[in-house]
């Protein structure tokens, strides 16, 4: 897969009573511009995802700040406070100490043996790879914001396993290009290649 990202919005049916859209919340439905700051209409499945993953974090995360001795329940990470609990696992630790964080999250995020299973079922093959983009584009949406599955060349083969993220929700909102980076970019790159046998770049 040529790059990694996320969805423009996330549909769920319920049957004839309609879908609930969630994702961005802009009148145009595009991000907003270079300069200002998107707003998202997080849904269930954003709020699910980004509990999971700062619950996981804070963990490593270092000192809070003196309003925030008590520990947040699961539903009370919103996006902000996920991008907080970054800013404070970044904080003294070295950018391979970041990434190793990020992977032993993301390691705690599977059953015991999922990526051995992974890497049988799907081994590196142009279908595996234009199927992960296809699952990364949904979930990594509130990770990430819009992104959409593209066509790409590998060792001279085109494929749709290309993922261009329009515009990174997590780079607007942290303001930190080593956040972004090390908390992010690389350390998901390297646990989709390392650990299931898909390359990323």
């Amino acid at each position: 897969m040529a790059a990694i990202a996320s969805l423009q919005a996330i549909h769920v049916n319920f049957g004839r009573r309609g879908s609930i859209r969630c994702g961005i919340s802009e009148p145009s439905g595009e991000p907003a511009p270079i300069g200002q700051k998107t707003r998202y209409n997080d849904g269930l499945a954003e709020r699910v995802f980004m509990g999971l993953f700062a619950r996981k974090m804070d963990k490593f995360g270092g000192s809070k700040k003196k309003n925030e001795v008590k520990e947040k329940g699961f539903w009370d990470y919103d996006y902000e406070s996920f991008v907080e609990v970054s800013k404070r696992v970044m904080q003294g630790r070295s950018r391979s100490q970041q990434q190793e964080v990020v992977r032993e999250v993301l390691l705690s995020m599977l059953p015991p043996g999922a990526p051995e299973q992974f890497r049988k079922l799907f081994p590196p093959t142009k279908w595996a790879a234009e199927f992960n983009a296809a699952l990364t584009v949904p979930f990594f949406h509130w990770l990430v914001g819009p992104s959409q599955v593209i066509e790409v060349e590998v060792n001279g083969v085109k494929q749709r396993s290309g993922v261009r993220i329009k515009k990174c929700r997590y780079l607007e909102n942290s303001g930190c290009v080593g956040m972004c980076v090390n908390m992010c970019k690389i350390p998901t790159q390297d646990f989709f290649t390392n650990e299931f046998g898909l390359p990323l770049t």
